[in-house]
Parts: structure tokens; C-alpha cells; sequence
């Protein structure tokens, strides 16, 4: 095995797990509102945290393991593709993880008490489990560059290019849609007790 295959195996491994870690945290995290106790639900948040960091930890390693070895790597090009998506979840769904995995841990006392309807709601929120599933479909369609199968002629390379955004968006439409009808059957739930309160004694 020449340099070059050993440069390339390097930059699909690298590639391959960024895509595993974050494919699983964005479908263990799809399943955060399904949780049918308060323990369980602090217990996959914890996992999907952890996901989280392991994700990150090979974004770091990316570049540095490039540095590391000889030639042009593929890698760090093949790993821009989720850097933005991951921004997102760095800003936004890390402080909404958070907040889920602090509010089922105020149950400590009673973890087999059912989720209330609001930390349910707040675990389906589409700022928690989309941009997860969008980084790890960015870090997948990255596969191809680390392997260097994107060796396309100019020509064909530009429509094929083209198809291949208008997949990528359809893709990230499909799920924010997802997630954004799942919490809006979810959002019901929290405020019709809300409303409860309101009617005066008495009145049907």
C-alpha cells in the first residue's frame, strides 16, 4: 500500500467516524420525547451529550492529524461540510440539551415519574434533534471527498454538483419539517392545563 492509499484510508476512517458520532446523536436524540420516565430521559441526554463531545473531539482531530501526515489531505476539506451545522449545535441545541437533562434530573428523587408534558415538548423542540441530524448528514456526504470519489470532469462536475445540493436541501427541509410538526403536536399538550386554570370555578 503506497502513501496515497494510506493518506486515504486515514481520511475516510477520520470522516467515517465523524459521520458515525453524529448520525447516532441525531437519532438518539430523535427519540428524547419518547422517553417514558424522567430517568430515562436524563440517561439519553447524557448519551447524546456525550455524543456530542465525541463529535466534536474528531473535528478537532481532523486538522491536527492532517498536519501530522505527508501529502494533501481530503479530510479537513471533507469536514467543512458539517462545520456549520455543527456551529448550530454548539450555540443552540448544547444549552436545550441542557436544559432537558436539568429538568429531568429535578425528578432524582422519583426517576420512574412520568415526563411532564412541557419537558417532553422541550426534548422534541426542532433546535434539539434537527441540526444534529443535518451535521451528520453533512459529515456522511462528506465521505465521498475524504475518499476521493469526487474526481468528476469540470463539465459534470458542475451538474452533478447541482443535483446533489437540491438532494442535500430536500434532505434538510424533510427533516426540519419533521421536527417542527413533531413539536407542534407536543406544544398542545403544555398549554391546555395552562388554560384549565383559567375557567373560572364553576364554569363548563
Amino acid at each position: 500500500m503506497n502513501a496515497v492509499d494510506v493518506d486515504t484510508a486515514v481520511d475516510v476512517i477520520m470522516i467515517s467516524t465523524l459521520a458515525a458520532a453524529w448520525l447516532a446523536a441525531g437519532l438518539l436524540s430523535d427519540g428524547l420525547q419518547t422517553a417514558a420516565t424522567a430517568h430515562q430521559l436524563r440517561r439519553r441526554a447524557g448519551l447524546v451529550t456525550g455524543l456530542i463531545v465525541a463529535g466534536l473531539a474528531v473535528f478537532i482531530a481532523v486538522p491536527l492529524v492532517a498536519t501530522m501526515l505527508p501529502g494533501v489531505q481530503s479530510a479537513p476539506t471533507a469536514a467543512l461540510l458539517p462545520a456549520v451545522p455543527g456551529l448550530l449545535v454548539v450555540t443552540a441545541t448544547v444549552r436545550r440539551l441542557g436544559r432537558v437533562r436539568r429538568g429531568a434530573g429535578a425528578f432524582a428523587t422519583a426517576p420512574l415519574t412520568p415526563i411532564p408534558p412541557g419537558l417532553r415538548a422541550a426534548a422534541a423542540h426542532p433546535l434539539l434533534a434537527a441540526p444534529l441530524q443535518i451535521t451528520g448528514l453533512a459529515a456522511l456526504i462528506g465521505l465521498p471527498i475524504a475518499a476521493g470519489l469526487v474526481t468528476l470532469p469540470i463539465g459534470e462536475s458542475a451538474g452533478v454538483a447541482g443535483f446533489a445540493v437540491i438532494g442535500v436541501a430536500l434532505a434538510i427541509a424533510g427533516i426540519g419539517v419533521r421536527a417542527a410538526l413533531r413539536h407542534s403536536r407536543l406544544a398542545p399538550l403544555v398549554l391546555t392545563p395552562i388554560d384549565r386554570e383559567r375557567i373560572p370555578a364553576g364554569v363548563r
